[in-house]
């Protein structure tokens, strides 16, 4: 399998994004959005998910970090979906439940080439600090639109909203992990009966 390495630029009237990521990494990360929250919450996928992420992101968060958190999602999409290729050899669908004290999420996804998001958490909160939690539904849809992937969010269970947050990224990680991992039956095959994805 070739190097699994991209890097997006993302330049708006309301963001400044660069992202670089290594598929096949070490779980080594350089964050700075300026949302403390959303980078712990990056920080889980990259030591869960195994990869190297680099995310250089300037915002208008004077209004709020909405542009910045989905701009992100965006520019990590396209990174995935560079990254990725043509997905020869890879395993394609990916799952994992999470917990955490007394929550737990589950993540389904598949780099099918057909982008959806079906998201369903409920938070006891609006808030993690100063950190909107509707966010993480757009942080994701830009991400699934944008890495052509079919992605199913679930939390089943849980109280404490940082808790929910954190087990919601944890198992995206875990999730994305298995689906991009080397399947060596499929040796050189685009795992899909259509021959692309």
């Amino acid at each position: 399998m070739s190097e699994r390495k991209a890097t997006v630029s993302r330049n708006t009237s309301e963001t400044q994004i660069e992202v670089s990521i290594n598929l096949d990494g070490k779980a080594k990360s350089s964050l700075k959005t300026g949302i403390a929250f959303l980078e712990h919450m990056l920080d889980q996928v990259v030591r869960h998910g195994l990869i190297d992420m680099d995310i250089n992101a300037a915002g208008d968060l004077h209004i709020d970090a909405h542009h910045t958190v989905e701009d992100i999602g965006i520019a990590l999409g396209q990174a995935f979906s560079e990254a990725l290729g043509d997905k020869t050899g890879i395993r394609r669908y990916g799952h994992a439940y999470v917990p955490l004290d007394e929550a737990l999420s589950r993540v389904v996804i598949d780099f099918s080439g057909r982008p959806g998001l079906e998201y369903h958490a409920t938070f006891p909160r609006a808030r993690i600090g100063d950190f909107d939690v509707d966010l993480i539904h757009e942080f994701f849809q830009g991400f699934s639109n944008h890495a052509k992937a079919t992605l199913h969010i679930d939390c089943l269970r849980g109280d404490n909203a940082h808790h929910i947050a954190e087990t919601i990224f944890k198992a995206f990680g875990r999730a994305v992990r298995m689906a991009i991992e080397s399947d060596p039956r499929m040796q050189n095959a685009v795992p899909s009966t259509k021959g692309s994805l």
